[in-house]
Order: structure tokens, then C-alpha cells, then sequence
């Protein structure tokens, strides 16, 4: 009877656990599409596939980093995509028409993402604007000078001595998918082991009370949005190495796709809640169904509506964990 009473008392305290721990529901159900996904076609679990997957995953997978920092402050930055094209573009017309050294030209398009992000998280702080309606122009103003700047024609001729960046693998794994790593440990370094990542979700959960205890809460915001800046100019610049030019469109598709991976992870909208890692898993169940989408031959089409229902689960599931929280609390 008593071991009875125990597995009953253990019942509810595992499920509480899956519900309290956002990271831990989002792995159970990456891990589910995963094998799912496995069973259902044999050309998934094979080696190409996986480089194929884990490739296109290391893009917006840094980028999901970018925003998970922000949305942890309580911002949105629309604008990203562009930034990362922008940098993408200029970096190509530096190792194409200006002849500058191809290293050198990454190392100031990635100046230039900081410096863009920068330019919004300053227009956000002085002008008292929310992040998302400001960047919604930004986006504009960058997207517009991709244009201007290209007349909508790609940018030939990169060097080949930088195409591994994108292209290349080292030990079997994708180069760009090695970078999006460095890139989550940095960050999970950041937000979980520093002063900083503790004034962000500070700042994320109220920042009124956050200035009221002394935190430079526009200095973290500008920091962020910075950062966010430099890590859309990286992955345009590996966008660039991969595909071998510096197209206009770079960075066109990764505008929501971020957000709805940060939202599945755990990150919440509202600031404070998630991690970046939550929001890899999410990109990563993303990327999972729309390999298995076009496995299966489904037009692509159909990816914008898979995402979307994903992206409305998620935050069902969100309300309803944050639900039976607060009655549990109680």
C-alpha cells in the first residue's frame, strides 16, 4: 500500500517537473520528432541528411541566440534578418570590388552588425520606443539599403579561401554548425554565469525594479542589442561563405523563424523566462519537420503553415505550464 502511495506521490511530482522545467518539455519533445521522424522515413537518420539538417540549423540557430537574448531583456529586434544580410552584402562588395583582404572584410562586417544593433538599441532607449515597433522601420531602412547597394544583383566572385566557413566540415560536422556551438556556450556562459546574464533577466522581469537596485538598465540594453547586431552580421557572413556569393536575399527568412523557435524553447516574449539553449532546441524541431517535409516530397509551401501551428502549440503549452504553476503555487 505504501508503495502504492509513493508511485502516486511520484506521479505528480515528475509531471510537475516537466511542466516547471521548460527546457526539460522542449527536449522530451525534440527527442520525440527525432524518433518519430526516424520510424517514419529511412533517408532520415543517414549521414547526409543529419549535415544537411544540422547545417541549415546553424543559421537560425544563431540567430535564435540573438533574439533569445532579447526577448530575456523583453525586446524584439525585427530587423535582425536585414542586418545579417546588410553585413552579408558589404562583406562581399569588400573581398569582391574593394579588394580587401577576405578575414579583414569579416571582421568589419561583423563590426558593422554591432554597430547597427547598437544603432537600434540606442533609437529603442532614447526614444522610449518598444523595440518592435522601431525595428519594423529599421528593418526597412536596411532592407532598402541592400537594394541600393546591390541594384538586387548577387555578388560574384568570393573567395574561395573562405567557402569552408560555410561549406566545409571538420571531423564530419558541419563548420557552420560548429560555430552556432562556440556560440551557445558563449552565451549560456553569459547569461548564466555573469552579472550581466543576471541583470538581463532582472531587467526582462521588471526594469523599473531593476533601476531602483542600481542596474545600468539601458547599458545592458545597448549591450544586447549590440551583440544581437554582431551575431546577425556572422551568420550572414557564413550565409555568404556557403552559398559562394553575397545575394540580396540573404537573411529574408529569418525574421520569424528565430522568434518561433525562442517561443518554443521557452523563451517568453514578455522577458525574463528561457535560455538560449531552449531556443536551439526549438529551432532544432523546426528544422526536424521541415527536413521531413521536403523528405516526403510536400511542397514548401506548406513549411510557413507547419511553423505557424508549431509556433501556436508552443505558446499554448506556455500558457498552460504558466497555469498550472500559479495553481500549484497556491
Amino acid at each position: 500500500m505504501s508503495t502504492e502511495a509513493s508511485a502516486q506521490t511520484a506521479r505528480p511530482s515528475f509531471l510537475s517537473a516537466i511542466l516547471r522545467n521548460p527546457l526539460a518539455g522542449v527536449f522530451i519533445a525534440l527527442l520525440a520528432i527525432f524518433v518519430i521522424s526516424c520510424l517514419i522515413s529511412p533517408y532520415f537518420l543517414t549521414s547526409y541528411n543529419m549535415s544537411v539538417i544540422a547545417r541549415g540549423l546553424a543559421f537560425v540557430g544563431i540567430m535564435t541566440i540573438a533574439q533569445s537574448a532579447l526577448m530575456i531583456l523583453g525586446e524584439l529586434d525585427l530587423s535582425l534578418g536585414t542586418i545579417g544580410g546588410l553585413s552579408g552584402v558589404i562583406s562581399g562588395m569588400l573581398m569582391v570590388q574593394a579588394g580587401v583582404d577576405p578575414w579583414i572584410s569579416i571582421v568589419l562586417a561583423l563590426v558593422l552588425g554591432l554597430l547597427l544593433g547598437l544603432l537600434n538599441g540606442f533609437l529603442v532607449t532614447a526614444l522610449g520606443l518598444h523595440s518592435l515597433v522601431l525595428t519594423i522601420g529599421m528593418a526597412g531602412v536596411y532592407g532598402g539599403a541592400i537594394l541600393v547597394l546591390t541594384k538586387g544583383v548577387a555578388i560574384t566572385g568570393i573567395p574561395a579561401s573562405i567557402h569552408f566557413l560555410g561549406r566545409g566540415d571538420a571531423f564530419g560536422v558541419p563548420v557552420p554548425f560548429i560555430v552556432m556551438v562556440v556560440v551557445l556556450l558563449i552565451a549560456l556562459f553569459l547569461t548564466l554565469k555573469t552579472p550581466m546574464g543576471r541583470y538581463m533577466y532582472a531587467i526582462g522581469n521588471n526594469a523599473a525594479a531593476a533601476r531602483m537596485l542600481g542596474i545600468r538598465v539601458n547599458r545592458i540594453r545597448l549591450m544586447i542589442f549590440a551583440l544581437a547586431g554582431m551575431l546577425s552580421a556572422l551568420a550572414g557572413v557564413l550565409m555568404v561563405a556557403r552559398l559562394g556569393t553575397a545575394q540580396p536575399s540573404i537573411g529574408q527568412a529569418w525574421v520569424l523563424a528565430p522568434i518561433a523557435a525562442a517561443v518554443i524553447g521557452g523563451v517568453a516574449t514578455t522577458g525574463g523566462v528561457g535560455s538560449p539553449l531552449g531556443g536551439i532546441f526549438g529551432a532544432a524541431i523546426i528544422a526536424i519537420i521541415e527536413n521531413i517535409i521536403v523528405l516526403f516530397g510536400v511542397s514548401p509551401y506548406w513549411q510557413g503553415v507547419v511553423s505557424g501551428v508549431i509556433v501556436v502549440l508552443a505558446i499554448s503549452f506556455d500558457a498552460l505550464s504558466r497555469r498550472y504553476i500559479r495553481r500549484d503555487s497556491h
